[in-house]
């Protein structure tokens, strides 16, 4: 019989995830800095630096929620983290449309010309 996985290995598996995430956040962000303002002008910088800034966000956040995870399984204790969780998808929500609306914006000047 096999003992039960380390229980603050889940932790460390979401923060992995979420800092590959803020990674490829990042990379895309550098990407549209290139490709963006030759198309859109200076709102190709703007939409860039946003998911610059959204990358920061994400793994600033993955780091604290390990942090706290790890707290939690150490220490046992259930506190309602739904406020942290709530705030973190409401900016993530809202910088994933502004980055959509940008990209429609793109499609249409594109296919414009």
């Amino acid at each position: 019989m096999t003992s039960p996985a380390d229980p603050g290995l889940q932790a460390e598996r979401t923060s992995l995830a979420w800092r590959r995430t803020a990674l490829s956040v990042a990379v895309g962000s550098l990407v549209a800095l290139r490709v963006l303002p030759p198309q859109l002008g200076p709102l190709g910088y703007a939409v860039a630096i946003l998911g610059l800034v959204w990358s920061l966000d994400l793994a600033l956040t993955a780091r604290r929620r390990y942090r706290d995870g790890s707290r939690l399984v150490r220490t046992n204790d259930d506190p309602d983290g739904r406020a942290v969780a709530a705030a973190t998808l409401a900016r993530t929500a809202v910088v994933a449309g502004v980055l959509a609306v940008a990209a429609l914006v793109l499609v249409v000047v594109i296919a414009s010309r």
